[in-house]
């Protein structure tokens, strides 16, 4: 059986006058998931969206919402994203006091957890989490801005969290990676193993979203190695 591929436009880099449009528009393309950057402006030095604007887009499409929340003390408010629509919810483990309990509350809610390591972050530290996680997302940028440049070397955290979830038996965690994905570089990333990829500005900023999104989904899954 194939590994799961899914693209995963990030609204980030999305024209925010016509957010809608913009969600229709990579849907059209074949989009898997629409992914949701929030910043508070604590965590990184940038401020997004929140819970009321996610309820609203919850109205306009049925893919799934996958939250990356770039704020401090996630706790406290993973209710709200998960009320307001949220099929995923990901966190900053630095970010959190008690990683395991935020995990076992999410999935309480019937919504898939993961936990993200930053590109200076040594896969190690989710050593005792990995067991508990739906996904694990990778920067492959410096979380709080969109339109940054791939940094390679992020890629090598790929193997190593395959290593570890083969020693734990759980294969069927997902791999998600975010910053820099483009059409020249998805199949290489595609190749380590990778299942979930984010792309902002390459689909958003091209000249036409729906087909950015097609191109990076058959680059994605048809890969020589």
């Amino acid at each position: 059986m194939s590994e799961v591929k899914l693209i995963a436009p990030s609204i980030l880099s999305a024209d925010f006058s016509k957010l809608g449009e913009e969600i229709k528009a990579v849907e059209s393309g074949g989009a898997d998931i629409i992914h949701l950057d929030i910043m508070d402006g604590r965590y990184v030095p940038n401020i997004t969206i929140g819970p009321p604007v996610i309820e609203s887009l919850r109205k306009l499409t049925d893919l799934p919402f996958d939250a990356h929340l770039m704020i401090v003390e996630p706790e406290k408010y993973v209710i709200d994203f998960i009320n307001a629509g949220c099929n995923m919810i990901s966190f900053h483990m630095d970010a959190c006091i008690h990683s395991h309990r935020l995990v076992e509350l999410i999935k309480k809610h019937g919504v898939k957890a993961g936990v993200v390591l930053n590109p200076a972050t040594p896969v190690n530290t989710i050593e005792e989490i990995i067991h508990f996680v739906d996904y694990i997302l990778v920067m492959s940028v410096n979380p709080g801005f969109g339109g940054q440049k791939f940094i390679p070397e992020t890629l090598k955290k790929v193997k190593k969290i395959k290593k570890l979830m083969e020693e734990i038996n759980r294969m069927d965690i997902l791999i998600e990676i975010d910053g820099g994905i483009k059409e020249s570089n998805i199949s290489e990333v595609s190749a380590e193993g990778v299942n979930i990829f984010v792309a902002g500005s390459s689909v958003f900023r091209s000249e036409n979203p729906a087909e950015a999104v097609k191109k990076l989904k058959q680059k994605a899954t048809f890969i020589e190695v």
